[in-house]
């Protein structure tokens, strides 16, 4: 009888379409998953994949068991997950991913908290962007998200943890008034930079505050706030940094910051799960601790 272990490693040769990075995937040499992949085909008697020195190819035969098999191993993982929320609270495994304007700001607070107050959980951390954030989430590899919200899917039940403003930053010597607040026409003469393509704020950045109606404004793509925030501060523009980013950013460079009147732009901050997942009463406490180390 084929194991749980065996269908992993099929599912995850399915979606490399190769052996050694499936291998790398699953945390296993790639000796050892071939072996399993064999002893499954000689098991089933079939043909899972046509094998060459580039790629693993999936039969026909082998398609028809990737349908099966997910339908298995989701049943597992909701098997896994419906063990934990039996329990008083939350432990075991918990695979976190996180947005990379979030996690930096956040986890330096927020682990110690878990580190006493969740002593018997044991955390996997995972930072990336949004999108694929998402797909694992929806693939089973991730539990739980911290990201920007809203997520457009049936699938992923969500929960607003704060709203997280956005504010201005200029380089030091910008004249301004003190008394005044940013307004989307300054950026209509100046350069705005943004984070590169790909990045949920950029794109929440350009909807909140309507750049799209201006046509003459020019972005710097960067992977990281802290990069911008050091290209303000000497004098190559100006970005939109998040307010939790403030006691972190602020200190690495002198910049001068300036908010917008009402109403200001934000982005929400909270937490998303699969929709099925009977550990959502878990996942709501875990959001209290996520929300406190926001505040």
């Amino acid at each position: 009888m084929p194991t749980f272990k065996q269908l992993k490693y099929f599912e995850a040769v399915a979606r490399f379409n190769h052996f050694g990075k499936a291998a790398e995937h699953c945390a296993v040499s790639q000796p050892a998953l071939s072996m399993q992949i064999k002893e499954l085909e000689r098991e089933l008697d079939i043909l899972l994949f046509e094998r060459n020195n580039k790629r693993a190819i999936i039969t026909k035969h082998g398609l028809e068991l990737l349908s099966r098999s997910r339908k298995i191993t989701e049943q597992m993982r909701e098997l896994t997950e419906f063990a934990q929320s039996t329990k008083d609270r939350l432990e075991g495994t918990l695979q976190l991913g996180v947005i990379p304007t979030i996690a930096p700001y956040l986890l330096p607070k927020l682990l110690p908290n878990i580190r006493q107050d969740l002593p018997e959980l044991d955390l996997v951390l995972h930072e990336t962007q949004t999108h694929l954030l998402l797909e694992k989430l929806e693939s089973g590899e991730l539990d739980l998200l911290i990201l920007a919200l809203p997520v457009e899917s049936n699938f992923i039940a969500t929960l607003p943890l704060i709203e997280d403003k956005f504010v201005l930053a200029m380089p030091p010597d910008h004249e301004s008034r003190n008394d005044a607040y940013a307004t989307p026409d300054m950026f209509a003469n100046g350069e705005l930079m943004l984070l590169e393509e790909g990045h949920c704020l950029r794109e929440q950045a350009l909807t909140y505050c309507h750049l799209r109606e201006i046509s003459s404004f020019a972005t710097f793509g960067a992977s990281s706030l802290s990069t911008l925030v050091q290209m303000v501060g000497n004098g190559l523009g100006m970005t939109l940094l998040p307010e939790i980013s403030l006691p972190v950013e602020n200190k690495s460079q002198e910049v001068k910051l300036m908010r917008f009147g009402d109403p200001e732009p934000s982005r929400t901050i909270g937490l998303a799960w699969r929709a099925g997942s009977p550990r959502a009463k878990e996942f709501r406490k875990f959001g209290k601790l996520v929300s406190n180390a926001l505040m």
